[in-house]
């Protein structure tokens, strides 16, 4: 059984321990005591972490995730009882609570409230466990369960057993839940409750207008507001062709407004060649109602998703193309591909991720890669835009490099666009 290393406390503080030694205190304690509380948080999602980034990354995620457990705790825990990890099988932090058989109360609402408690900490503080390596996710389930000791047993397979169904149990409640999510999201996707923001790109010379990006919104106050936990959630609901068609046509909608002659970004899968109302005539028709010509048009794929589904990319490049529409590459340089790559993918547009332009003004390194990124997008006839820019210093210091447009909070925040027809 192997188990991570013992996490020190603070003073005063409960030290989390390694599960060999905690399982050793509570079987010590449990024929006095009589019964055991056990809350199991199911870590098992944060094994991606490991597989991509390394067993110390994924170490020190558990080491979080045992902090928020403990902070969730303070003032529940009595002297034999415990916090554990555990890696052995399936990973967990295990919170061992011992009671007498008496106390009836601990069971009916003890236990329950502070499974709750937990489940709600891990849910405000989901960031914490995985940045910069996963989005945050409800994705480590929380459930308890009970044990009586039988001296006619040993204690040890007593406490497992008693892991085994407060897992369980989380799996349960983690089905239940997810379903719940899937009803209430099928719901937002069948009102097509999703608007749209515009975000101006702008020439970092001249400070004219190119176009706008479209950023998709769910409800207001809703789980999926944001565009990343709207695709999140689409993609954990298998809905993601559908929320993309339906992001498409809600950006089409808002975008009555857009001044003539400036281009609109849609972001989009490159399977949005089998959205029909994507295609042929039915497109067309579509522009020319909203006043946009096919040239006006720039459809923004993911790098990475153009790399992964790369055939399907080039033929939806190739489909556009042919319609007179353009393509832009999101997320370029971001570590997926070699520019050999880009090259071979031959966007109209090139945009360059937040992450690479981030205080460029003070990293030489990042310049360079972006100096590199620049000659490759004159050899392919592609213009490149710098995502996120916030500083004037990053503005001037892409503008030295040669970046021709630029967007970010510098240069305009996303908002409807104004009415004018």
């Amino acid at each position: 059984m192997t188990s991570t290393p013992e996490t020190p406390a603070a003073p005063g503080r409960r030290p989390v321990l390694a599960f060999e030694r905690a399982l050793e205190r509570v079987c010590e304690a449990l024929p006095r005591e009589g019964t055991l509380g056990v809350l199991v948080v199911d870590a098992k999602p944060l094994e991606a972490i490991e597989r991509d980034y390394g067993a110390d990354t994924h170490r020190r995620s558990i080491e979080d995730l045992s902090s928020l457990v403990r902070e969730a705790c303070q003032g529940q825990l009595r002297e034999h009882d415990a916090i554990a990890t555990s890696l052995a099988g399936v990973d967990a932090v295990i919170v061992f609570m011992l009671r007498s058989r008496r106390d009836d109360r601990f069971y009916r609402e003890e236990l329950p409230a502070l499974a709750r408690a937990i489940d709600a900490s891990i849910a405000s503080h989901a960031n914490r466990l995985v940045y910069p390596y996963r989005r945050a996710s409800r994705f480590l389930p929380v459930g308890y369960a009970l044990t009586i000791h039988n001296p006619t047993l040993r204690p040890e397979r007593q406490v497992h057993t008693a892991i085994g169904w407060a897992r369980k149990q989380a799996r349960i409640d983690a089905d239940v839940a997810a379903r719940a999510r899937r009803e209430q999201f099928l719901h937002i996707v069948l009102a097509e409750d999703i608007t749209s923001l515009y975000e101006p790109i702008v020439n970092l010379t001249t400070r004219e207008v190119l176009g706008y990006e479209a950023l998709a919104r769910g409800p207001a106050e809703s789980d999926v507001q944001t565009p990343s936990a709207l695709f999140e959630m689409a993609y954990e609901t298998d809905l993601l062709f559908e929320v993309d068609c339906l992001c498409r046509r809600a950006a089409l909608r808002g975008a009555r407004g857009m001044p003539p002659g400036k281009k609109l970004f849609l972001n989009c899968l490159p399977t949005a060649i089998h959205d029909p109302s994507f295609s042929g005539e039915t497109l067309k028709q579509t522009l020319a109602e909203l006043r946009l010509r096919p040239s006006d048009l720039v459809f923004e794929v993911s790098e990475k998703v153009s790399i992964d589904n790369f055939a399907i990319f080039r033929e939806a490049r190739d489909h556009y193309a042919r319609m007179g529409f353009n393509v832009a590459l999101d997320d370029t340089g971001v570590g997926y591909s070699s520019l050999e790559t880009v090259m071979e993918l031959a966007p109209d547009f090139m945009k360059v991720d937040l992450s690479l332009v981030r205080s460029i003004d003070t990293d030489p390194p990042r310049q360079e890669l972006l100096r590199a990124l620049q000659a490759v997008s004159e050899k392919i006839d592609a213009q490149i835009i710098a995502e996120g820019i916030e500083s004037r210093e990053e503005l001037i210091t892409l503008r030295d490099i040669g970046i021709p447009y630029g967007q970010g909070y510098l240069l305009g925040r996303a908002a409807p666009l104004r009415r004018d027809v």
